[in-house]
């Protein structure tokens, strides 16, 4: 930013007032973004959030399905997830030699995958019958395998200079990124708007295996996998933040195409659907191509909001997971969700008491009592869109325990809640996210995730700017205030590894 040349006063700013000039000059590059950003909603409700930037021919692409791990019911766990996965696979047009045959052989496959399950299920199977439907089933796969285009969706976006194309599930939604040249916005709104209207879902058995192989690396034979997956069961006795993004095994092995097809249908409709481009684009353009392209789009209802709340903890909880690794305890106080006003104090607590080596937990912990290994905390677990945990985590160091641990956890609580927060720690805590904040602008790709996220979740893109305001505002008191009430033995859970044979805290 230019700032304007103040006649020379021999005031020179000193360092006393950097952290104000960083401030000051924070919100204002904040407030000329906000105005370069504009915004298009079809008629089919599909939104549109465009920021231009001329600086270098290039573009980022954002596309937020606002659904996630959170939306799925006993049963379907996992298919957010393996929906993104088929989401690459490609469509009526795009991956397929010949779509009809091919779609005649996907759904004699799927008839024949349901006969099988049932018989599997039966009473009394019928093993014959069963080795018979086993054999049908993979002929089948392979029939379905010669009209396929292996990896042609990612070929062409590579052919067209595309880079980062890629997606991500969470509990709380489902993201597909891509950056382009900017001569390329009407190939990204071709393929895009293809994905969304004509997909087919081929090579779908195969890649719920992929997926099944993931839960048993990522969770089965990890000791953290499993202790994870154990806490959030018993953190979260009825939201469904109770459940790995990835899903139960017994899930990942009974969904069908069939229930992706109904489940696409449901949460991937335009009104749940909001895009971010950020780059050398004219927002005009942008606009007229996503009404050509996407608008052919049918609409569908917006789903209706999740409807279960996690209840009042009435008590602590304890999980244990043992293992042969290194001991491990987590702690978890169930707090509001992202729209709270006690948000910003939750963050700034969070950081303030674990995050970075100097913070609390780290100094004390590790450093002096040299207890730990290393310990942290962090803010907005497993998700941030509805009430989750503030946690706080620590390796306990060779020949100390657990115990040893959560006791000096619970009196660093405690000093946080009697004694005084100081306006270095507030003030670091401050300067750390705004420079954070400010860097994240820079960059196209995270500049179009926080335009999508603001509007999503916390209902205005401005947010993306505006909550710098809320982050200068916060006080020692406010966070004082949030310790106070939620950092209760009564709201929380433990979780903790115990290498086999030995005994742990709880």
């Amino acid at each position: 930013m230019h700032l304007r040349k103040q006649k020379r006063t021999g005031v020179i700013l000193s360092f006393l007032f950097f952290p104000l000039f960083l401030s000051l000059l924070n919100a204002q590059t904040f407030e000329k973004i906000k105005e370069k950003v504009k915004e298009h909603t079809l008629n089919n409700g599909m939104k549109f959030i465009v920021l231009e930037r001329n600086e270098a021919p290039v573009v980022s692409f954002h596309i937020y399905a606002d659904v996630g791990s959170a939306q799925e019911s006993y049963g379907i766990t996992g298919i957010s997830h393996i929906l993104e996965h088929m989401a690459f696979k490609g469509t009526k047009t795009v991956g397929t030699k010949d779509f009809e045959a091919e779609s005649k052989v996907l759904d004699k496959l799927d008839k024949v995958y349901d006969q099988l399950s049932l018989e599997k299920k039966a009473v009394h199977p019928d093993s014959q019958k069963i080795s018979t439907l086993q054999n049908e089933f993979q002929e089948l796969k392979k029939e379905a395998r010669e009209f396929i285009k292996v990896g042609e969706y990612w070929d062409m976006y590579d052919e067209q200079g595309g880079s980062g194309l890629n997606a991500y599930t969470s509990t709380d939604a489902t993201q597909y990124i891509v950056s382009l040249p900017s001569n390329r916005l009407e190939f990204w709104m071709a393929m895009e708007s293809d994905r969304f209207m004509n997909p087919l879902f081929r090579e779908f058995f195969e890649e719920r295996d992929v997926i099944m192989e993931e839960r048993r690396l990522g969770v089965e034979t990890q000791p953290t996998g499993k202790l994870f997956e154990d806490f959030f069961s018993v953190a979260f006795k009825s939201h469904p933040y109770h459940h790995e993004v990835v899903g139960h095994m017994s899930d990942l092995k009974q969904i069908t195409r069939n229930d992706v097809k109904k489940y696409f249908k449901k949460y991937y409709s335009p009104s749940n659907l909001t895009v971010a481009i950020v780059g050398d684009v004219k927002a005009e353009e942008v606009f007229r191509l996503a009404d050509l392209y996407f608008a052919r789009i049918p609409s569908g209802p917006k789903p209706e909001p999740l409807r279960t709340e996690e209840p009042e903890q009435w008590g602590e909880r304890h999980v244990t997971v043992e293992a042969q690794a290194q001991p491990l305890i987590i702690v978890g106080y169930h707090r509001p969700g992202i729209n709270s006003s006690d948000d910003i104090a939750f963050d700034a607590m969070a950081n303030i008491f674990g995050q970075g080596r100097s913070s609390r937990l780290f100094s004390v912990l590790v450093k002096e009592k040299k207890i730990a290994v290393y310990s942290g905390s962090f803010n907005g677990w497993p998700g941030t869109k509805y009430p989750n945990l503030f946690a706080v985590y620590c390796y306990p160091a060779k020949d100390h325990s657990s115990d040893e641990c959560l006791k000096v956890i619970d009196n660093e609580i405690s000093k946080l809640i009697n004694e005084s927060i100081t306006e270095e720690e507030l003030s670091k805590y401050k300067h750390q996210t705004k420079k954070w904040m400010y860097d994240g602008m820079k960059e196209n790709s995270r500049m179009a995730a926080s335009l999508t996220f603001n509007d999503v979740v916390r209902g205005d893109w401005r947010l993306t700017f505006d909550i710098i305001k809320a982050v200068d505002a916060i006080t020692i008191e406010d966070v004082k205030a949030v310790a106070r009430k939620y950092l209760v033995n009564k709201n929380r859970t433990i979780g903790e590894i115990i290498p086999e044979g030995k005994g742990g805290a709880l």
